[in-house]
């Protein structure tokens, strides 16, 4: 099952900012009413105990109280600046190994309105090389994280394994060939755009020899282990209404949960 957390932590705010309302507009005066009813019998001020216990709120607004700012704060974080995410699957190896959490910069393409992804300010587009975070189109509660390869208008050719954007070929360079488990494997370097990257490619798997026009508003995507990645090549493009943010960073790495998670790994993501 999936979660939406923004929508849970929304709902959580908004309940712990209206209990923390009802208690300064409704209780929090009852309160002052019966401390002073009560100073006005002693003939003067109380002690402080005895104020504090007469001023003193129920649990529950007292919780509300103390938590609403900090869930405020997350929620604004979460919402506009960074989100963590965890990469489940290796479709962006090398660039990215399961169990890496990342950073993802939510106001890198724009301010979205929570929940909604609606975008109220635009900033900057997506560009070559860009590994971005986006509702998976045909399952949007999934986020899935690919690269750019395709802006809107460009024709996207892919054959024999080599990414040709507007009948351009994108270079690759080869780094090694990955022994002893997988000699089959080689380890690329890519550049798309003024991006260099790495990527995998098996020479045991059959390559897709297709080609594809990118519609207005919309991204090619793929993952950056060709042969093993789900991506436009299969299901299609990526609606700009569907992108959550760019991945700026790797901040821990976290392999299995009862390991230790592993912090040494911190590095941009290129």
């Amino acid at each position: 099952m999936n979660f939406d957390f923004a929508l849970i932590l929304i709902l959580v705010t908004g309940a712990a900012g209206l209990l923390w309302l009802l208690d300064s507009l409704v209780f929090l005066p009852k309160r002052r009413e019966r401390l002073r009813q009560a100073q006005a019998q002693a003939g003067g001020a109380l002690p402080e105990e005895q104020a504090k216990v007469l001023m003193r709120p129920a649990e529950w607004a007292d919780l509300s109280r103390s938590m609403f700012p900090v869930l405020a704060i997350v929620l604004l974080l979460r919402s506009f600046l960074f989100e963590p995410f965890q990469i489940p699957s290796g479709s962006m190896l090398p660039t990215l190994q399961i169990g890496d959490y990342i950073l993802v910069n939510k106001y890198h393409y724009g301010l979205r309105l929570p929940v909604l992804n609606s975008k109220f300010l635009a900033v900057d587009e997506p560009t070559y090389g860009d590994v971005v975070v986006f509702k998976y189109p045909e399952q949007p509660s999934v986020n899935y994280i690919k690269r750019v390869v395709g802006l809107p208008g460009d024709v996207i050719t892919y054959k024999d394994k080599i990414v040709y954007i507007n009948g351009k070929p994108q270079p690759q360079s080869l780094v090694a060939q990955l022994p002893p488990l997988r000699p089959e494997r080689l380890l690329i370097n890519e550049t798309l755009g003024d991006v260099e990257h790495e990527i995998y490619r098996d020479l045991g798997r059959p390559t897709i020899n297709a080609r594809w026009t990118v519609p207005e508003g919309q991204y090619f995507v793929m993952g950056d282990n060709r042969d093993n990645s789900n991506d436009s090549r299969y299901w299609g493009f990526v609606p700009d209404k569907l992108l959550v943010g760019k991945a700026v960073a790797v901040w821990m790495h976290w392999a299995e949960l009862l390991s230790l998670p592993d912090f040494s790994v911190v590095r941009a993501i290129k």
